[in-house]
């Protein structure tokens, strides 16, 4: 299996095309509808490309579990192995090798792919071998809920404090005390203005909102109704109004405290 040589290369192009394609507003007005769907796209993409043999590729893309489930089958009747391996962990995280990583897929695949992993580009692995690829992205979407339930959380409790006095300093020392680690980081970002700061988004706001349509989408599928979810997900709208492709998962922040006639920047 030629994975070792071409792991790094496709684990960015595929996540990359997985990315763009999700989030693009502008489909070709000129493709017929099978041509304008991700699925023809990705067909088209790896017929193309995969031409040899004993060929593997992991994709980090977070994309609904369906599309990870097609883009398996896909690349399968190539010829190809496909593993799963969406990833947790903001960019720093990456550039550490701190990354969570998510594997999922024929077992005998994932286990070319563990090396690339722990001790590489992650701290950890969370091992689904023997399940279907869906298996990965489905826990990274609803992983993902975690992350934004936490920053809605961090937004309005700060929001609160600083409008019943008690002060956004005095809230953060509760949390770093109480929730040290994500919550502490993120605390840090709201009360010290780096929601809006930013030259580049730490978490964009569009892949947010992409990943809690996805999170929104498996839920209803489930019957499932995920109220915070959509609450967050009103304000990541807002969020893109004011901020446009510069903003952040973070601006949630803003968002609620323009709700509460404050400034969207503190």
């Amino acid at each position: 299996m030629k994975l070792y040589q071409l792991f790094l290369p496709w684990l960015v192009a595929l996540g990359a095309v997985a990315a763009q394609l999700q989030v693009s507003k502008k489909p070709d007005a000129s493709a017929s509808p099978q041509q304008s769907s991700i699925g023809y796209q990705y067909s088209t993409l790896l017929t193309s490309m995969i031409r040899q043999p004993d060929l593997g590729l992991p994709n980090t893309a977070t994309v609904h579990p369906d599309t990870t489930d097609k883009l398996a089958k896909t690349i399968n009747d190539q010829g190809a192995e496909f593993v799963a391996c969406p990833v947790f962990g903001a960019p720093a995280m990456a550039d550490a090798g701190q990354l969570v990583c998510v594997l999922a897929g024929p077992a005998e695949a994932v286990d070319k792919v563990k090396p690339y992993t722990t001790g590489v580009m992650g701290r950890a692995n969370i091992d689904y071998s023997g399940e279907p690829h869906g298996s990965a992205t489905r826990l990274k979407i609803i992983g993902n809920t975690f992350i934004l339930n936490m920053v809605e959380t961090l937004s309005e409790g700060h929001t609160l404090a600083e409008k019943s006095g008690l002060g956004s300093d005095r809230l953060h020392q509760f949390i770093e005390t109480m929730f040290p680690g994500p919550y502490t980081a993120y605390s840090n970002r709201l009360r010290q203005g780096d929601y809006y700061k930013r030259e580049e988004p730490l978490f964009a706001v569009d892949l947010a909102r992409k990943d809690a349509g996805h999170a929104l989408a498996l839920a209803k599928t489930h019957g499932v109704r995920m109220k915070d979810v959509e609450v967050a997900d009103q304000h990541l709208a807002q969020v893109q109004k004011h901020m446009g492709t510069k903003g952040d998962i973070a601006g949630i922040y803003g968002a609620v405290r323009q709700e509460a006639d404050l400034k969207f920047e503190n």
